[in-house]
């Protein structure tokens, strides 16, 4: 592994180096050290470079891998980014000259009437878009900052064949379709996931990216005034159409449903029998299907069973109180006791205080009745 380490740097195995140098305790194997202390003369740029053909090198760049053929800033360079759903390794020779061959860098397409500002089309990461160039001395950041207008290209738009008048109408966007009733403002605006309507908070899609110019305020409303879904899918066509119930005349159709095929007049729904198949039924056998089920009436719900009596419960809580009772009694007895006992021993201490009190008194009076005889 030393080896060839030394062969890519450019160095004979054989030469001094640090099996020869050694570490000065007459270890001559000299270890990793003087292998990373050169770590400098390793190519970042060779290292992160696969060859493709035809002189095409697949790179690794800070924002993503791309190709290029020839060396920057010379003539006849060549370079174009490799899009983001399109493995490296999957890479083709091919492929690489398609990207090569697409169109690269600015396309100036004339200047803004309105601001004066010149506007260019680029080939970004994201896809094709238009922006304006504003003057020199513009503030790009801070709080007077301004950003330049920008706008992704249509899926029908390409970077060799947009126009000014082109660029200016995506600028345009987002366009005010008008307010609801409420006064609720509608615009038409051009997202990643393509053409949508907002109001408020609220987002529908468009099917038609043109539509963002075209639709007018009661085209809005009328697609608010219908139930957003939410994550489900278009509602599939019907299989077959049958004619007219002579029941309820409604169109009955035939449709394909979770648990298979039915036929429908938009309020009853009955499922196709055995025997029955999609492409040999007829009216008739759809209208008999659909006579059947409404002679069986709606499915009945199950009864719901009223909830069990919880007589364990109300044992328990009878219990609980007992219990409560019980010892709220004895906290009651023991606090009468102790009072007693308190009262008790009082009416004791002051017997005692007054028999000392009166054997003291007769004790001085006997002692004055000696002192006068």
């Amino acid at each position: 592994m030393a080896e060839a380490l030394l062969l890519r740097r450019g160095r004979d195995p054989g030469e001094g180096g640090a099996a020869d140098a050694g570490n000065g305790d007459g270890d001559h194997l000299g270890g990793l050290k003087e292998l990373v202390t050169d770590l400098g003369a390793i190519d970042a740029r060779e290292i992160s470079s696969f060859p493709v053909g035809n002189g095409i090198v697949l790179r690794v760049g800070r924002y993503g891998p791309y190709v290029e053929r020839g060396e920057k800033d010379a003539e006849g360079h060549q370079r174009a980014d490799v899009p983001d759903d399109l493995a490296p390794d999957e890479l083709t020779v091919e492929l690489a000259e398609e990207l090569l061959a697409k169109p690269s860098g600015d396309f100036e397409l004339g200047t803004d009437p309105a601001s004066g500002h010149q506007i260019v089309a680029k080939d970004g990461r994201y896809g094709p878009y238009v922006t304006e160039i504003l003057p020199e001395g513009t503030p790009k950041t801070g709080k007077n900052a301004v950003k330049p207008r920008t706008a992704s290209l249509f899926k029908s738009m390409s970077l060799d064949t947009v126009t000014l008048e082109d660029a200016l109408r995506l600028m345009s966007l987002p366009r005010v379709v008008g307010a609801d009733a409420e006064g609720v403002e509608i615009t038409a605006q051009n997202g990643r996931y393509g053409p949508y309507l907002k109001k408020g908070t609220d987002s529908r899609s468009l099917t038609d990216e043109e539509q963002l110019f075209t639709i007018t305020l009661d085209e809005a409303l009328a697609i608010y005034a219908q139930p957003k879904q939410r994550g489900r899918a278009a509602a599939k066509p019907p299989l077959k159409e049958l004619g007219t119930d002579p029941v309820s005349e409604k169109p009955v159709v035939v449709k394909d449903g979770r648990f298979g095929p039915y036929v429908t007049d938009g309020e009853t729904n009955a499922t196709l029998r055995t025997g029955d198949s999609v492409e040999t039924i007829t009216p008739e056998r759809g209208y008999e299907l659909l006579a059947e089920k409404r002679a069986k009436g709606p499915a009945k719900k199950a009864a719901k069973k009223a909830p069990a009596k919880k007589a364990p419960a109300k044992k328990t809580a009878a219990k609980k109180t007992a219990a409560k009772t019980a010892t709220t009694a004895k906290k009651t007895a023991a606090k009468k006791t102790t009072a007693a006992k308190t009262t008790a021993a009082k009416t004791t201490a002051s017997k005692t205080a007054a028999t000392k009190t009166a054997a003291a008194k007769r004790t001085a009076a006997a002692s004055a009745a000696e002192k006068a005889e």
